[in-house]
């Protein structure tokens, strides 16, 4: 995109986490600027310098990060401050889209059209994993009427048939979802969407109003079983809010999804077991599985860092890649993935014979592979405190026989 977007003399700007974290590498690959933080006034403060005053270097514009001439030395301006009022900004311009084509995509491939939307910017929380060099830790939401017209806009004018929210976290504030809620229904704009959230913030009242608005399947970071391995993720969640929450949601109608996250520092095959037990308790209606990630800024990749030497985000790492020592080789964690989603998907389908020996044959794997593929000096930060739940099954025993 850039090298077509440079053929034609259009001026080339980024703005997101990877380039954010990596400013460097994109003004050196031909970035005119990397706009950090906030950047809706920023962009337009940069496109009038640079379309209307013809001023291509050497900006004041707070916000951003270039290249200055004729020397090429990195330069940070001074930090754009946050919006205090979601609602200044207008709906994006979907009518400069092409969104009859777009919508034609998602119906040919997915049975209906779809598009995103954000309700909110930010999250309080303090996952030591978790890297926001966008928007930070401060929360702050668009009123709920101004996100009920944005819905009712795309149901009754564009045709749309699905939402995904895109915040980080969605239901923060209960009042607000409540309203939230009571907007959609006045509006006639309910539309099947889906959201990212959390599991102790699912609550019988939030759940009721997430119904009502429309919502048909939450994502949540459950992330693992293990009490200790939640707690050493600073994850503020506790494994009965997990399984009170997958209950609740699945009272409601609504589809319940976890993100789960193997390979954290301290976390051996008691902790693992930990997490399939779970998953075979709450019986997900999908999972999203990863391997802890050392994004930049974040206290878990500063745990690390000494053992990622020239490594970097997403460009070292292939599928399932560990970047640092963990308990097991990435080998491992793929076939837990492989047996663990087999599973899960198995659960909501008529399973034949062969599929069951399938998934004993995937299980069996694992352990074959558990055997083999330890480390012999693993991340041991933090010191995890033994689980409080020894109860647990470690692979039951229809399945792993």
């Amino acid at each position: 995109m850039r090298e077509q977007a440079a053929k034609v003399g259009v001026p080339i700007l980024v703005h997101g986490s990877d380039s954010s974290d990596q400013v460097e590498t994109y003004l050196n690959n031909g970035f005119q600027a990397v706009l950090l933080g906030e950047c809706e006034q920023s962009l337009v403060e940069l496109l009038n310098a640079l379309l209307r005053n013809g001023q291509n270097a050497n900006w004041k514009i707070p916000g951003l990060a270039y290249l200055t001439a004729p020397d090429g030395k990195i330069t940070y301006t001074a930090t754009r401050p946050r919006s205090t009022d979601l609602d200044q900004y207008p709906f994006p311009a979907r009518d400069m889209v092409a969104i009859d084509r777009y919508s034609a995509i998602w119906r040919t491939n997915h049975g209906r059209s779809s598009t995103n939307l954000v309700a909110s910017r930010g999250c309080p929380f303090h996952c030591n994993w978790c890297a926001k060099p966008i928007y930070g830790n401060k929360f702050l939401l668009r009123s709920a009427e101004s996100v009920a017209e944005e819905m009712q806009l795309l149901k009754h004018q564009y045709g749309v048939e699905h939402l995904w929210f895109a915040d980080d976290i969605f239901a923060l504030n209960r009042r607000w979802v409540i309203e939230f809620a009571d907007a959609v229904e006045r509006r006639d704009a309910a539309i099947p969407f889906k959201i990212q959230s959390r599991a102790d913030l699912m609550t019988s009242e939030t759940v009721a109003a997430l119904k009502r608005a429309g919502c048909e399947e939450i994502w949540m970071g459950a992330e693992s079983g293990s009490q200790a391995i939640l707690n050493a993720m600073d994850k503020g969640l506790t494994v009965a809010s997990i399984e009170g929450a997958r209950q609740r949601l699945g009272a409601a109608g609504i589809r319940a999804a976890f993100f789960l996250q193997f390979g954290y520092p301290g976390e051996t095959l008691t902790e693992i077991e930990e997490t399939i037990a779970l998953v075979r308790r709450c019986r997900p209606d999908d999972i999203g599985v990863s391997v802890s990630y050392p994004l930049p800024g974040t206290v878990f990749h500063q745990r690390v860092q000494e053992q990622l030497g020239e490594k970097r985000n997403w460009i070292d790492s292939q599928d399932l890649s560990v970047m640092f020592s963990a308990a097991y080789t990435d080998e491992f964690y793929r076939s837990l993935r492989n047996a663990l989603h087999y599973e899960v998907k198995q659960y909501w389908l008529s399973t034949s014979l062969e599929e069951h020996h399938k998934l004993i044959d995937l299980w069996n794997e694992v352990y074959r592979l558990e055997k083999r593929c330890k480390v012999a000096r693993p991340t041991q930060l933090p010191v995890l405190q033994p689980s409080t739940n020894h109860a647990l099954a470690m692979c039951g025993a229809e399945v792993c026989g």
